[in-house]
């Protein structure tokens, strides 16, 4: 049995009366892939945040690469990495800047051959000396992409990692990123609404809703359980509150 890379056990997150997250428990093992789902509001984002450390929990255990996440997330920050949309890099900078800011902070060696190389993965060779404020949302979203993997990750936290992709830049993505999954043996936990992506890459799937837990297991199992044709259905039949119809 793989050794759980990420551990969560009664996970809470409360804003005053708002339970953002209730108590949820799981494991995921070195080398897999997993997706959080769940619509709008579910917890996904605020998960994300307490597994890197940038919320604390209000109650519960985070264990990353054997890690205590409350207590020292210090010595678990360096082997991980992070990415989102809905982050912003510092506007004024350009690309490259950007990129080499973040590779002296995790101690690159050799940053200038590691940065070219991101940026021919990621088709970023005529952006490298323009402001990230002048690019448009799909290619900032590749620019986060490949900040995300300037160190090589054992553990990879990622929010939406397509969005604002086109269809062709999103399959080089996805493909990339399976690649360097089974040959890096890193763990990824993904949040994500595009259900073909997590059925694509993904070894196991948490659904939320509400903060909670509500169904889990691997793509296939969950699309028979529910008697249905696609996890895009299955997700929404979970939003709707519909039953599932297996015997």
């Amino acid at each position: 049995m793989r050794v759980p890379a990420i551990e969560v056990h009664g996970l809470c997150k409360r804003y005053g009366p708002v339970v953002a997250v209730d108590g949820i428990s799981f494991d995921v093992p070195e080398g897999a892939t997993c997706a959080l789902l769940g619509g709008n509001g579910a917890g996904k984002t605020t998960t994300l945040g307490m597994l890197l450390g940038l919320l604390l929990p209000s109650s519960g255990s985070i264990r990353i690469l054997g890690v205590d996440m409350v207590k020292n997330r210090y010595a678990a920050l360096s082997r991980m990495n992070f990415t989102s949309p809905y982050v912003d890099l510092p506007h004024r900078l350009t690309v490259k800047q950007n990129l080499d800011v973040y590779a002296r902070l995790y101690g690159i060696r050799h940053r200038a051959r590691r940065l070219r190389s991101l940026a021919e993965t990621f088709d970023l060779e005529a952006l490298m000396h323009r402001s990230y404020g002048s690019l448009s949302a799909g290619q900032r979203t590749r620019v986060a992409l490949a900040k995300a993997l300037l160190n090589e990750p054992e553990v990879l936290l990622m929010d939406e990692p397509t969005a604002s992709l086109d269809p062709a830049s999103a399959d080089t993505v996805r493909t990339f990123l399976k690649a360097y999954q089974q040959r890096s043996g890193s763990t990824v936990l993904l949040a994500s609404h595009n259900m073909q992506e997590v059925e694509r890459l993904c070894d196991s799937v948490l659904i939320l809703k509400q903060g909670r837990i509500v169904d889990q297991g691997t793509p296939a199992m969950l699309v028979q359980k529910y008697g249905r044709d696609s996890l895009e259905q299955v997700f929404i039949d979970i939003a709707r509150d519909r039953e599932h119809q297996s015997a």
